[in-house]
């Protein structure tokens, strides 16, 4: 089996005059620009023409796109959005109000300025909910998989190779280990009941019939949560635990079928 790990990443975007690397969900862009054939940088924000054009979608004429004082150049490298003014992280913004950060369309290749981008009818988050490239018109599939990495108490969810969201969880503890393995999503149910634990499992998606699912914190019945304070901590009977927030927002995104993949 090969042997992998999750880890949380610093994906800042850095930027310089004669190599400038875009790191952001896991994808790098780069480019390695010759000394004697300096690009075309039109606004001179160290940002070349082309990519203001075809990756960032700024204003090739203007050094600021969004007005607010810091250059282009400065808000990518510094993994600020260029696009709103203030201080908005590329992670936490959305130009378009598609639904993908500005973080996420630069990692998919689409245009964070535009909800549309390959101009299908479809807007680009809702596409990437589906499982269809946003960069792509037409139904050009990518794979969903989901990761549990039992080491480091990490689940991660990916589109193609393009992570969309990584969180603490709570796995097997010893004795009840979660198994390892590659699996897929066989069952989803929005509220199921443990006879084991006498407790519900709210947004359960399981990927193996012996009972191992994804789920959110167990919840007994007056509502009360179980274990908000163990995420990070491997204590369940086997089952990955997911906060509340998460666990929602992985099963809505999930399909029966989604692979599943266990460290």
């Amino acid at each position: 089996m090969v042997e992998w790990e999750l880890r949380i990443m610093n994906y800042e975007l850095g930027i310089s005059k004669i190599k400038y690397v875009i790191v952001s969900i896991g994808f790098i862009f780069s480019a390695n620009v010759a000394l004697a054939q300096q690009p075309v940088d039109t606004d001179g924000d160290r940002v070349p023409n082309y990519d203001e054009i075809n990756i960032y979608h700024t204003n090739p004429d203007n050094p600021d796109t969004d007005g607010d004082g810091y250059g282009d150049w400065e808000e990518l490298n510094n993994g600020y959005s260029p696009y709103a003014a203030g201080e908005a992280k590329l992670e936490n913004n959305d130009a378009d109000s598609d639904g993908l950060s500005d973080k996420l369309e630069l990692a998919f290749h689409t245009d964070p300025t535009n909800p549309d981008t390959d101009g299908d009818g479809f807007i680009d988050g809702d596409e990437v909910n589906n499982g269809y490239d946003p960069a792509k018109p037409g139904k050009a599939k990518l794979e969903k998989k989901i990761f549990i990495d039992t080491k480091n108490q990490l689940l991660a969810y990916n589109l193609g190779e393009v992570r969309l969201g990584l969180f603490p969880i709570s796995t097997g503890k010893r004795g009840t280990e979660t198994p390892a393995g590659q699996y897929q999503v066989i069952e989803k149910n929005p509220r199921r009941w443990s006879s084991l634990a006498k407790l519900w499992m709210p947004y359960w998606l399981m990927f193996d019939r012996r009972g191992f699912g994804v789920h959110e914190l167990p919840e007994w019945n007056d509502g009360t949560k179980e274990g908000a304070d163990h995420l990070g901590i491997p204590v369940s009977h086997g089952c990955v635990r997911l906060g509340v927030g998460p666990a929602e927002r992985l099963y809505n995104w999930a399909e029966i079928g989604t692979k599943v993949f266990v460290n």
